[in-house]
């Protein structure tokens, strides 16, 4: 094994995002921990990762369970050597009126979707704090500051994710430390969650559009990984969009969102009462569903507001620039007007 390869792990990684990132990180040659359940999700992520030239390390664990993750931070760190990136991913959802959503299911889709990220971290932190750096990303979501109808549980935990990243930021901060937390805030995209979410919506669910490939999310995860002093990074224009009129207008986007957002998160096709659904068990167990959902027809494997994000100084100049054309051109304009 390269001893300089990175030491990445990645929860949530036999789909999706997570799964699109471990790519993303073999391509530049690093040793991936693939974490979990679904074992034949893993070995069809760890295949890939393998052919992108990485290093592949797979472990079936629940992000929910704090001591099976914690020992799973040990088996790496044992076994490949001293993490230098940990990516939480894994989540959970159930698309329902938060009137027929239970007790239990509530709980559920809370110990996975946000616990998950606080063992991850505790686990993560426990190794980096004896050496004093490594980086740690969250990934996040639009929804971590601004929620939509039939996503409470979801909602709820990205939020929560949100306020546990920014205190312990502080908290880093405060220490001086050579760790990095960031978070990626993420729109829409075509995952496999939506053939296997808990739903209750009587079509199909999908996301709201406009839908991003999970290829687009991975360049920022990695990226964040890569340049992780930054507080957080926005992915999508429909981000932007999204929490910069959340930020401004709150209530009049909620009375928006409870016109739209019903129907927005469901495509015209009822639900298949055949589904499968990953709260309680693994859907890829013995079936890997891949690192991309359904709606790969309506995707954008692209982002203008990404790739801006990623080079501020870029289209700061560039803007600079523009605003000096503009006023020479002014001033000639009015030189002559006064001829």
């Amino acid at each position: 094994m390269d001893k300089t390869a990175r030491i990445v792990v990645i929860t949530g990684s036999s789909g999706g995002i997570g799964r699109a990132s471990a790519l993303a990180f073999a391509r530049q040659g690093a040793v991936v921990a693939l974490l979990a359940r679904g074992e034949a999700g893993l070995a069809g992520a760890a295949r890939e990762v393998e052919a992108a030239g990485g290093r592949a390390w797979t472990l079936s664990v629940d992000v929910a369970d704090a001591e099976a993750l914690d020992d799973a931070a040990g088996r790496i760190e044992r076994e490949l050597g001293p993490i230098d990136v940990w990516v939480n991913v894994a989540f959970t959802s159930v698309f329902s009126p938060f009137s027929e959503i239970t007790a239990p299911e509530f709980k559920r889709v809370t110990e996975v979707s946000y616990l998950g990220y606080v063992y991850g971290t505790m686990a993560a932190l426990k190794r980096m704090r004896t050496r004093n750096r490594g980086v740690i990303v969250q990934v996040g979501s639009a929804l971590a500051y601004r929620g939509i109808p039939l996503q409470t549980a979801y909602c709820g935990a990205k939020h929560a994710i949100q306020g546990f990243n920014e205190s312990l930021r502080c908290e880093l901060l405060h220490e001086s430390s050579g760790i990095h937390t960031t978070m990626v805030q993420m729109p829409a995209v075509n995952t496999p969650q939506f053939s296997w979410v808990l739903s209750r919506l009587p079509r199909h669910a999908q996301p709201v559009p406009p839908i991003y490939q999970p290829e687009v999310a991975a360049r920022a995860v990695v990226y964040a990984a890569d340049h992780p002093k930054r507080r957080e990074y926005w992915v999508g224009g429909s981000t932007a969009g999204t929490l910069i009129v959340n930020a401004f207008a709150p209530a009049l986007l909620d009375r928006y969102l409870a016109r739209t957002g019903f129907k927005a998160q469901q495509t015209s096709e009822p639900r298949s009462p055949e589904q499968p659904v990953n709260l309680w068990e693994p859907a890829d167990s013995s079936r890997d569903f891949g690192t991309h959902g359904i709606f790969d027809r309506r995707s954008s494997r692209r982002s203008a507001q990404l790739w801006a994000s990623q080079r501020h100084a870029t289209v700061g100049a560039a803007a600079v620039g523009l605003l000096a054309v503009a006023a020479i051109a002014r001033g000639a304009f009015l030189r002559r007007a006064e001829r």
